[in-house]
């Protein structure tokens, strides 16, 4: 092939590789002609079967998040045409007592749970992925663990709700024919002991997630770390704080960050557990009245849609604020 000067070639003119190892030089317009041939080729109709899915999140999820925007910013009862008042919704957040001690009962059970949900799971992560003591079985245990998660809450709620109750119920029947107390304990009807079952109960419902997510981040560590920290004699704990919890820092991040997230958003338990007794729970200072029962109240019972809004962007930037928190403390890398 006759060798080309590259000062006699135009800049947009290009190479294309021969079968043989050797190069040609074609016309750019001809390359162009070349790409558009293959567009035509491109197969659209995928754009067609994401489309369902797209219209139904804009419907049901993009449009109810920039509705709630536009109404925290308005006097609106949900009916009739919305009044704009600027920042009066968010104002009056901020200086809401009741709001606060709603925040605070959410986070409280949500405290207790955390700690019972993530203490159960990593327990049961150490015991199962110890390699001198092996335990067979594990597909077993996970789906047994895993079942309360996929109970309904509704049917939970009113299970124990009859079990605890203090009268009748079997829990304070047994405790009482066992001798462990006297008389009957009202559990739910309660300010010191309601919002802590409520907690119990939701670390019995969500550890068996937890501990699932925790033994797949294990089961992703290569055995070469865990097999040489044995012959080297580290003990259990020892293995499970100097090998597993640095390596399983991205997954104990996507645990921690999801519980805060659905923990801060809780009301179906306490809003179906609450009113086993007048004035504990049923008004603003009620032990089990969590934040989004707050702006439930607003929402759908006094109708006060605008200020609804608004408490609901006051808790979404609460949850971002401790999200990035958790990022920063356990998303760094080790220096």
């Amino acid at each position: 092939m006759k060798a080309i000067s590259m000062k006699s070639i135009p800049l947009k003119d290009v190479f294309i590789k021969q079968g043989d190892g050797s190069a040609a030089l074609i016309k750019t317009g001809t390359a162009k002609a070349a790409r558009k041939g293959k567009m035509k080729n491109v197969n659209h109709a995928a754009y067609w079967f994401v489309l369902p899915f797209v219209i139904v999140f804009a419907i049901f999820s993009i449009y109810p998040v920039v509705r709630t925007f536009y109404l925290s910013f308005m006097d609106y009862k949900g009916y009739g045409e919305p009044t704009f008042n600027g920042l009066a919704n968010y104002a009056r957040v901020i200086h809401d007592k009741f709001f606060w001690r709603a925040l605070k009962n959410t986070f409280k059970i949500w405290g207790v749970n955390i700690v019972l949900q993530l203490g159960i799971a990593f327990l049961l992560t150490v015991i199962f992925s110890d390699i001198k003591y092996k335990m067979a079985g594990l597909p077993i245990f996970r789906a047994v663990y895993y079942l309360p998660n996929l109970i309904s809450t509704v049917s939970v709620a009113f299970l124990f709700k009859t079990l605890l109750d203090w009268q009748h119920g079997s829990f304070n029947q047994m405790l009482m024919a066992m001798g462990l107390m006297k008389t009957p304990v009202n559990w739910m009807g309660t300010v010191g002991t309601a919002p802590y079952v409520v907690s119990v109960l939701g670390a019995w419902m969500w550890f068996g997630n937890s501990f699932i997510v925790l033994m797949a981040g294990v089961q992703g560590i290569p055995r070469e770390y865990f097999e040489a920290a044995a012959i080297d004699g580290s003990g259990r704990w020892n293995t499970f704080f100097r090998i597993t919890i640095p390596l399983l820092r991205p997954i104990m991040l996507y645990v921690f960050v999801t519980s805060l997230i659905g923990g801060l958003q809780l009301f179906d338990l306490p809003f179906m557990m609450q009113g086993a007794a007048p004035g504990t729970m049923g008004e603003p200072s009620g032990s089990l009245q969590t934040a989004v029962m707050y702006l439930y109240k607003f929402g759908f019972e006094t109708h006060q849609v605008g200020y609804a809004s608004a408490i609901a962007y006051v808790l979404f930037a609460i949850i971002l604020v401790f999200s990035l928190i958790q990022f920063h403390f356990l998303g760094k890398e080790d220096e």
